[in-house]
């Protein structure tokens, strides 16, 4: 009875208040869901400009030679690949996430902060724009790879160089306004019953996350602001001539580089724990140990930096401190998987979509977690740092621990924001594609890495030219896959085929948001639901 008149309110409140017409509908929007799509939209523009350009480097890195990229522009399309990857394309299709369900999974009506979360969007597409428009400038485009470090993208940037730092800063504003309202929605606008112990995981992994970006974002923003003052200020932070130490650079990067990584980790850790109970139709096991867990990852995220600097010559008490405080995030990783692989046990599984990308991370997030170990190892990291053992082990983490977790969600809350189901022989093939082109892709440069290839270079022996040629293959295989990811979205957004879902979408699918219709009204819980 009142879940009807709960609809029915939302649907006369729709009548009153929908959204308003036109570009304006986007450009001013307040509503939670507007802003989600808004930030998921970017994100997916923002995934073909970066997989273009990690398609130009696979191809320049095809054989030996150069073939159509000079050394300049290469190092140019590795720098805004990563750049773009990062920022332009893992976190904005987190926080869509973030605005789209946090405030459907604890009851709320929207955002705590409406016009706070339109201008963290807003701010995106114009310190992008400045990021790309360095590519029209009469100089060199950014060329120092995405860690920037210092001095070669201090002393020796190219002048485009100060157009990155500023853009640099637009994104970290936004992250932070979108962090800041994501942690005061879940403080304080969580409805009547929902206890911290009753929270998503999804929510719990979102509220460690935003914690995280507001505690390492102004890291990011003094490290860039220090950049431009010895570019133009007469400083020496980061020039050995001046007094100043590189190395001070990679500390400040790194301290906020590594929980950067959690950043783009955790809430698909989140979404991780949501799909897997739903399709192996059981609880999720351990759900108090997988809170604790995220806590002291995030945690220990602080404790770990140091471990890419092991070859700065970094003194012995250092690197084993940094040695075994990375190894000891294993621990509450470890928790995770194992709870994961436990609520699969002996569950009644079905293999949708969602569900496939989801067992695709598991194994091979695993696998990129291995090798993570091995480059905790200080001998070991000897032999792998700057390799292409690390590109390797950096991507088997993010595009598995992220890419493929953003897809999972996607395929798993697609069907209830429009309220159409997607053609599951097309999910399907974009999964399989997926995971043939990225082990194609990445699990030959574990061999080049151990090999002796070095990262970032745009030519290399004769004796490389197999493996990369798999890898070149193995990219476009990958890039194909996700031309129909676009085609499915494309389709199901536009389609006009009338809604015909039910509220609760998949069988095995608990939470407040499948209460709620498919698809959601532009406002909901006008009557605050009660857990």
């Amino acid at each position: 009875m009142s879940d009807a008149i709960s609809h029915a309110l939302d649907a006369h409140h729709d009548d009153h208040h929908g959204p308003a017409k036109g570009f304006k509908r986007w450009l001013f929007t307040t509503n939670h869901k507007d802003i989600g799509t808004l930030y998921l939209t970017f994100s997916l523009v923002m995934l073909f400009v970066g997989g273009f350009m990690a398609l130009l480097v696979r191809t320049e890195l095809f054989e030996p030679g150069t073939a159509f990229l000079n050394p300049e522009q290469f190092n140019q399309m590795t720098t805004m690949h990563g750049l773009i990857m990062v920022f332009g394309v893992i976190m904005p299709a987190m926080a869509g996430l973030a605005n789209w369900m946090v405030p459907l999974m604890i009851g709320a009506p929207d955002m705590a902060l409406p016009r706070l979360n339109n201008w963290s969007f807003w701010l995106l597409p114009f310190a992008f724009s400045m990021l790309l428009s360095t590519m029209l400038m009469s100089g060199p485009a950014p060329d120092f790879g995405w860690t920037f470090y210092a001095p070669l993208s201090t002393t020796y940037g190219p002048k485009s160089t100060d157009f990155f730092i500023f853009s640099i800063h637009m994104m970290g504003v936004s992250s932070i306004m979108a962090a800041l309202n994501i942690v005061v929605t879940i403080f304080n606008m969580r409805c009547p019953g929902m206890t911290w112990m009753k929270m998503p995981i999804f929510v719990w992994s979102w509220l460690v996350t935003a914690f995280l970006l507001l505690a390492v974002m102004p890291v990011l923003a003094g490290c860039v602001t220090m950049m431009l003052m010895d570019r133009h200020f007469g400083t020496s932070f980061f020039n050995a001539a001046g007094g100043g130490d590189p190395v001070l650079f990679q500390h400040v990067f790194w301290f906020f580089g590594h929980p950067e990584v959690y950043i783009l980790i955790l809430p698909g850790f989140g979404v991780i724990s949501t799909v897997i109970p739903t399709f192996a139709h059981k609880k999720l096991f351990g759900y108090t140990s997988m809170v604790y867990a995220t806590v002291m990852i995030a945690v220990l995220g602080f404790v770990v930096w140091m471990h890419h600097m092991f070859v700065t010559g970094a003194p012995y008490g250092a690197q084993l401190f940094f040695m075994y405080a990375t190894m000891l995030v294993a621990v509450p990783t470890g928790i995770k998987v194992f709870n994961w692989v436990a609520t699969i046990f002996r569950g009644s599984i079905t293999f949708e979509t969602p569900m496939l990308f989801a067992l695709g991370f598991l194994v091979m997030f695993t696998l990129g977690g291995f090798s993570g170990l091995m480059l905790a190892l200080v001998p070991s990291d000897y032999q792998y740092r700057d390799s292409y053992f690390v590109v390797a082990h950096f991507h088997y983490v993010l595009v598995s621990g992220s890419l493929f977790t953003i897809l999972a969600a996607i395929y798993y809350w697609l069907p209830k924001w429009t309220g159409r189901m997607y053609s599951e022989r097309l999910g399907q093939w974009h999964f399989w594609l997926s995971v043939i082109g990225m082990n194609m892709t990445f699990l030959p440069m574990h061999f080049l890495g151990l090999a002796g290839m070095p990262r970032r270079i745009p030519d290399y022996a004769l004796q490389f030219t197999d493996f990369n040629q798999v890898c070149t293959i193995g990219a476009f295989i990958f890039g194909l896959g996700q031309l129909i990811f676009l085609y499915i979205v494309i389709k199901e957004c536009f389609s006009k085929r009338a809604p015909d879902l039910r509220d609760q979408v998949w069988e095995g699918a608990i939470g407040l948001e499948w209460t709620l219709p498919s698809p959601p009204p532009y406002h909901t819980f006008a009557v605050i639901p009660h857990v």
